[in-house]
């Protein structure tokens, strides 16, 4: 069923966050754990600072937790009229690593609306910049707005009896919040970091050392319930259906499911972790495809595999095909991360 309003008229719709989020050493390592990400930038500073970095790196997926944040007013006052929001596709521009002690302010822009099969994906661009001004990372994040006879009868009312509190449940009502001061229908340009770009990688694989063809080591990550309500706590992700049997049958999934973006947190610690650099990783893009079923009574795998797509001699950079399956099932639809190389 369509939505009972105008979204594409939204198009354009931008705000910049009040509030700067500043990031924390120990959040960073908490992130870190809840992705069993153990490389050691992103947990002692002498290893970060051995590569060049003033503090530890977060991961490359960290810029969600904020971004969360960020976009919930976009999600509880603008674009309203949904009964479930599902997470389709994600894309990482990194233009300089975020370390501890940043200070990241958003922008949130709602940057396209398309109907596919009966349903509105929308694709929220967040714009994070630190305290010099300059952009350190974007993301683009594309979810399905789902209403009406896809959504079981009553999921509003189950979701509000187990949610924790202070966590505000979108509602059907239309229309824009009347205090949009700070809201305009353009984004700023940004100021690009190029850092990223012209930093020295310290990697562990040269890029001499590289054919295309050439097939990353495997890595098989395993998940209980419990790394799920981790993830969720850390990252401040509450949707039950990633720890609520009955609210994840309400929506019509066969079981609790892994978070999407828990899922590619492993896929990218999959990535860096070969290639020695965290910081070397440009872009990261994951198409959703499927999920990881997490049973009660069971541990969930999700296998992950990689090969060298495509080289550039003249930048030193080369693209990665990344596949992660769970219980035989494609999770990526399509996955790749673009690499700087020493």
């Amino acid at each position: 069923m369509e939505a009972t309003f105008d979204v594409a008229a939204l198009v354009g719709h931008h705000y910049r966050v009040d509030d700067y989020y500043e990031v924390g050493r120990e959040k960073i390592r908490e992130y870190a754990r809840a992705v069993q990400d153990f490389h050691p930038v992103h947990w002692s500073e002498d290893a970060a600072d051995e590569l060049g970095y003033a503090g530890l790196v977060a991961p490359t997926t960290f810029i969600s937790i904020p971004a969360m944040l960020a976009n919930r007013k976009l999600f509880e006052s603008v674009i309203t009229g949904y009964d479930v929001y599902v997470q389709t596709d994600q894309v990482f521009e990194m233009h300089k690593p975020v370390v501890t002690g940043d200070r990241l302010v958003s922008d949130v822009e709602l940057a396209s609306v398309r109907r596919v099969a009966g349903n509105d994906l929308l694709t929220i661009k967040n714009t994070f910049s630190d305290q010099s001004g300059e952009v350190v990372q974007i993301m683009h994040t594309t979810v399905a707005g789902i209403t009406g006879e896809s959504v079981a009868e009553g999921i509003s009312d189950a979701i509000e009896r187990v949610v924790m509190h202070g966590i505000e449940i979108p509602s059907r009502a239309t229309g824009v919040t009347a205090d949009q001061s700070n809201e305009t229908t353009q984004a700023p340009a940004p100021i690009l970091s190029e850092v990223t770009r012209t930093r020295l990688p310290h990697t562990a694989i040269r890029f001499e050392d590289l054919t295309v063809g050439d097939e990353l080591p495997p890595r098989t990550t395993q998940l209980t319930r419990g790394d799920l309500v981790n993830y969720a706590g850390v990252a401040g992700d509450a949707n039950p259906i990633h720890w609520h049997d009955s609210v994840a049958t309400l929506t019509g999934l066969p079981d609790v499911i892994a978070h999407g973006m828990l899922t590619m947190g492993l896929g990218a610690g999959f990535v860096t972790g070969w290639l020695g650099d965290p910081g070397a990783l440009t872009r990261y893009g994951v198409r959703l495809s499927s999920y990881t079923v997490i049973d009660a009574r069971s541990v969930g795998n999700v296998e992950f595999t990689g090969r060298i797509k495509s080289l550039d001699p003249e930048t030193k950079t080369a693209v990665i095909v990344i596949v992660a399956k769970s219980a035989g099932r494609k999770v990526f639809g399509l996955a790749t991360a673009t690499v700087r190389l020493a």
